[in-house]
């Protein structure tokens, strides 16, 4: 074994300071609960930065698609054809037409911007986000005509429920016989849904593709066709595969150009998260460093002894060594256990904390989602791990090399 059952006897007995030595006890115990910490909190924000990006991810590819054939203000003419040459394509999983719009939607005296989805009932039905979150109403209410489907957030914020009637007003204008005039249509309010995405329950509203080619003027026309890759990693391949199919003359655009900003926030949120809160790990590698010092210095004539009597300095080195290390260790497991677990329980905890003080923790409309999310990486938290074990080892050698170096005969001489 490196360290002798002699090392390790002593190294343990010089961590359990008597009273007055207290104060070297007290610094040791600082540095081992700033490394529990500094791992645990480490653990917990990388978890909950990866369950972000990855809730988001999930959120905005169940809710769009991988890639969109945009046909522009003049719409795709021949959508049907076009549509079932792309399902065609080799990794295509689905093509969806849709036509899509900007509104105003009013009630009474109050309203809302939103984006209108024409969509027909049995490509919706595919969408298994948006299937699975309904939550009054169905699907099928889209047979109605004049039937909407929009968010919970939404209709929360109109104040309507099942069966409400909504106006929606086109920026557009129409030209009419009375002269310059909005575009307006009222809708039955036949479904409700919510994907835990606020920004997708507050702003979006799906009806009959028919009716949308009616009052966003393109009749017999799609504005858009919505393609879903069945691998993710393969969308630059197939964007490449579908532009070449449907011509120069539409703009072919992917999910990741449409949510470059999302990810890039989170991305660079989590690495500086990282860089801050391992400085928390190395303020208390620098407790260990004093701590240790301190120690050496109090033990010094113990450590003239044991010199005297034979130790090596391999030996003393190896005990103030294993002294210093066995904080950094301890506090480690300490961390990892106490992140590990709180991570897993963060949104229990947050539910209980928001009832304890009453207030929003995690407000969905600055988060996007409506619960907070959290992925432990079990590579991640054995990096967060091994680094702070190299730190506190690091932080060791130092206090060890002074300790083995110490002259017994002046340790000794005013003793």
């Amino acid at each position: 074994m490196i360290f002798s059952a002699f090392e390790r006897l002593v190294a343990m007995r010089y961590l359990r300071a008597r009273r007055q030595e207290g104060f070297v006890s007290v610094i040791a115990g600082f540095s081992l609960l700033g490394i529990a910490l500094g791992v645990a909190t480490l653990i917990v924000v990388m978890s909950v930065m990866n369950g972000f990006r990855a809730e988001l991810l999930d959120r905005i590819l169940g809710f769009n698609a991988h890639l969109s054939v945009n046909g522009g203000s003049q719409g795709i003419p021949d959508y049907a054809r076009m549509t079932d040459s792309l399902r065609g394509l080799p990794g295509v999983a689905s093509a969806i037409p849709l036509v899509e719009g900007q509104v105003f939607l009013t009630v009474n005296e109050g309203g809302t911007g939103a984006i209108l989805r024409g969509v027909r009932l049995e490509d919706l039905r595919t969408k298994k986000l948006i299937a699975d979150g309904m939550i009054a109403g169905t699907l099928d209410g889209l047979r109605n005509p004049d039937g909407i489907i929009i968010g919970e957030a939404m209709a929360r914020s109109l104040g309507v429920g099942i069966g409400a009637e909504i106006t929606a007003i086109s920026p557009d204008i129409a030209i009419t016989i009375g002269g310059a005039l909005p575009r307006m249509k009222t809708f039955k309010v036949v479904g409700l849904f919510n994907v835990g995405m606020y920004q997708y329950d507050n702003t979006i509203g799906f009806i009959g593709m028919e009716m949308a080619q009616i009052y966003f003027k393109l009749r017999e026309r799609a504005s858009n066709i919505e393609v879903m890759a069945a691998d993710i990693d393969q969308v630059p391949a197939i964007k490449r595969a579908v532009s070449a199919a449907v011509g120069p003359a539409y703009y072919i655009g992917d999910w990741q150009e449409a949510n470059r900003p999302f990810f890039t926030a989170v991305e660079v949120e989590r690495n500086v998260m990282f860089l801050i809160l391992t400085l928390i790990i190395i303020v208390a590698a620098f407790n260990i460093i004093s701590g240790q010092i301190m120690m050496v210095k109090d033990k010094g004539r113990n450590i003239a002894i044991m010199r005297t009597m034979g130790a090596t300095k391999g030996m003393i080195l190896r005990i103030f060594l294993l002294s210093g290390a066995s904080i950094g260790i301890v506090g480690t497991i300490l961390g990892c256990a106490l992140g590990t677990a709180f991570a897993y329980n963060i949104e229990t905890i947050r539910r209980f904390l928001e009832g304890l003080t009453g207030t929003d923790l995690f407000n969905e409309t600055i988060y996007f989602l409506s619960k907070l999310p959290a992925i432990v990486n079990p590579l991640e938290v054995v990096m967060i791990s091994a680094m702070s074990l190299v730190l506190t080892l690091l932080a060791s050698i130092y206090p060890a090399w002074r300790a083995a170096r110490l002259d017994p005969v002046e340790a000794l001489r005013y003793e």
